[in-house]
């Protein structure tokens, strides 16, 4: 074999190995770990988990009461002023176009601020935007838990001078997760409520 026939042989693996890595979970966690035994990995995306609330309704519940529909969930707090109030818009103008296929769909909005966001205050904030919304509150430890596995930041921002009017930062993402709890896919705040609807349709 000459010597350009074997660059050649060596570019295409060495593309070919390129290629890998890019697309499979599998080829990356090969290439880029240390020798010995691993966990199986596989494509899914490491979102969504069980979690337990209290909902809007005083009622406790946990992620397997929703089995069977999919949830549409979106992590926020009531005294948002901008953000959340759109994510709820956009999400209950998406239900509407919808239709009957809505009521396979559960949206959830989970409150990052458990300190201010009682039952009874997200009960008054879902019920300014579709009677389908569920409110979910906790404690801050459930809070945490829920927001690890969704993959979700959320910090609390005071002002020094009226340390009781803090806000909150947090992931503006809404999650799409299957009959089972599992991811399907997510929308940013800059998507449209026919494009929310057109994907959702298709995964029904």
């Amino acid at each position: 074999m000459n010597t350009k026939l074997i660059v050649v042989v060596v570019a295409g693996l060495f593309l070919g190995a390129i290629a890998a890595v890019a697309i499979l979970p599998e080829a990356r966690h090969a290439l880029f770990s240390p020798p010995g035994p691993h966990p199986q990995v596989s494509g899914k995306a490491l979102v969504g988990g069980p979690f337990t609330f209290t909902d809007h309704t005083g009622k406790r519940v946990t992620d397997k009461d929703y089995r069977g529909q999919e949830m549409l969930i979106f992590f926020g707090f009531t005294s948002c002023p901008d953000i959340c109030p759109a994510a709820m818009q956009l999400v209950s103008a998406a239900l509407d176009k919808l239709g009957p296929k809505a009521e396979r769909i559960t949206p959830i909005f989970i409150t990052v601020d458990p300190q201010r966001d009682t039952p009874e205050r997200l009960a008054e904030f879902v019920a300014n935007f579709n009677p389908r919304i569920v409110g979910l509150t906790g404690t801050p430890a459930e809070t945490a838990a829920a927001a690890k596995a969704y993959r979700v930041y959320y910090k609390k921002v005071e002002d020094k001078d009226a340390p009781q009017a803090y806000t909150m930062d947090h992931t503006s993402i809404m999650y799409l997760m299957d009959a089972n709890g599992e991811f399907i896919t997510h929308f940013s705040p800059t998507t449209t409520p026919d494009e929310m609807a057109a994907r959702i349709a298709k995964t029904l």
